[in-house]
């Protein structure tokens, strides 16, 4: 043979089933063809590795030199083909690698935590990479396999990734225990007046989703402290006589604080977690998948 590109690989099933048959019968029979068929594959492996291959003689056919030394590489091939072939096998009591994330802090909380929980339990050998999320840059990350999964809302999630809604988020305002306004049922103007602290992703920012619906009734509220992150406003409320409208799930459980519902309606958000084709059909990213939407569900 002289050229590898144009050999047929049913060609090499076809010598492996007569090696080990010794008849063009019953090599045809083992793969599914016909005689005729079979005994014409049989002349293209000869034309193939120009050698005859097979002499005949009484009793069925006997392998030449050249054939016998093929047979073994030949079976040795198409074993490592079917291999490849068949799906691999996915242990995560025993698996060992690296499973990337990018989240923003919210949802390190909000979803991290009972994932990375229920993970520990399954695959204590699996590593988490929890990265901070770039909107701008996730999609060049998920293309390039920098990250595997990124938590992301419906309003900023590309077109042509996969994406799975984990949950739909509502907004609750915050405040310290024992805090003048805890446990009141407050009035538009009763919240407006009160001292507000607000997380701008942007950095900076003292306007929200929340001043954009206190526009729509004509009301402002005073905004004294903008932060990046949410990870240290709990601590600051705390602390101080300072409200806070947060999603649900960053306080949830968290001792010292007071939530209620805002006296003004917030559009809420789905949070999704978003992927790329490359990692679709990975059996370990699918069960590490699997697991993430289960431990999110409430």
């Amino acid at each position: 043979m002289r050229d590898i590109k144009k050999m047929d690989l049913n060609l090499l099933k076809a010598l492996d089933a007569l090696l080990d048959e010794r008849s063009v019968t019953r090599a045809a029979g083992r793969l599914g063809l016909t005689q005729p068929a079979m005994s014409g594959m049989l002349q293209r492996l000869r034309e193939s590795f120009a050698d005859p291959l097979f002499a005949r003689v009484q009793r069925g056919m006997v392998p030449t030199q050249r054939a016998l030394d093929l047979a073994l590489p030949i079976k040795q091939m198409l074993c490592e083909i079917d291999a490849l072939l068949q799906p691999p096998v996915f242990d995560p009591s025993t698996a060992r690698l690296t499973f990337r994330i990018a989240a923003t802090d919210y949802a390190l909380r909000a979803i991290a935590v009972p994932f990375l929980a229920a993970l520990k339990r399954q695959a204590p050998s699996i590593r988490v990479s929890l990265i901070p999320l770039e909107p701008r840059l996730v999609q060049g990350q998920l293309e390039r396999g920098d990250i595997d999964l990124a938590f992301l809302t419906g309003d900023n999630t590309p077109q042509d990734m996969h994406a799975r809604q984990l949950f739909q988020e509502h907004y609750v305002c915050v405040m310290r225990e024992g805090h003048p306004a805890a446990g009141r049922k407050l009035s538009v103007k009763q919240f407006c007046a009160l001292d507000h602290a607000l997380v701008s992703y942007e950095g900076g920012g003292f306007h929200g989703v929340v001043d954009e619906a206190l526009e729509k009734l004509g009301q402002r509220r005073d905004v004294t402290l903008s932060l990046k992150c949410f990870v240290v406003l709990p601590d600051i409320l705390r602390s101080s006589d300072l409200v806070a409208v947060l999603p649900s799930r960053l306080v949830a459980g968290m001792e010292g604080l007071s939530v209620c519902k805002p006296p003004v309606e917030v559009p809420g958000f789905s949070k999704l977690a978003v992927w790329h084709e490359r990692s679709h059909h990975n059996p370990a990213q699918r069960w590490l998948r699997e697991l993430l939407f289960s431990a999110t569900q409430v």
